[in-house]
């Protein structure tokens, strides 16, 4: 990852300076390049309010070539126990519903690829954030992309998780 630091921060200064700038650090210097480009601004404070967006409509899977979150969840192999408590812990449980549902829309219900997190309803209607964490792929996404920083991902118990198979 060091090699490519500077391939995405790049292209804050334009299109043209961010292609310049990513063959001259990855074709001419190989990732070695003796600066390094800083982010403007961390992942998680570049998410919009929920009045600024529309609401994407996905096409439907067609189960040849595109499949729906949890068949594709079913090919990596996850494997947690049942019992085990759960490594993906709120340091809040007050700001999923309180924060990021009134001002994102729950956004760790989409950008979590393996559908770990969902709003439901609980039995005296109201809203609560459940977490699904035998799904998880552990690609840390939630713990770098919430906008409170108050999911905090620690390592399961007896290193459960992904299997992909041929790594």
């Amino acid at each position: 990852m060091y090699n490519a630091r500077n391939v995405r921060p790049g292209f804050k200064y334009g299109f043209f300076a961010g292609l310049i700038n990513t063959f001259l650090d990855q074709k001419i210097l190989r990732g070695k390049a003796p600066w390094t480009i800083k982010h403007e601004k961390k992942d998680n404070e570049t998410l919009r309010k929920k009045v600024n967006f529309k609401k994407i409509t996905y096409p439907k899977p067609d189960n040849e070539i595109t499949f729906d979150r949890l068949t594709s969840l079913s090919f990596s192999g996850t494997n947690h126990k049942e019992d085990q408590p759960c490594h993906l812990v709120l340091k809040n449980k007050n700001v999923p519903i309180e924060k990021n549902l009134e001002l994102f829309d729950s956004p760790e219900t989409r950008y979590c690829p393996a559908n770990v997190y969902e709003v439901v309803k609980t039995e005296s209607n109201h809203l609560k954030l459940q977490i699904n964490f035998q799904n998880c792929l552990h690609c840390k996404t939630c713990d770098i992309k919430d906008p409170y920083q108050n999911i905090e991902w620690v390592p399961p118990e007896g290193g459960d998780g992904p299997n992909y198979s041929g790594m």
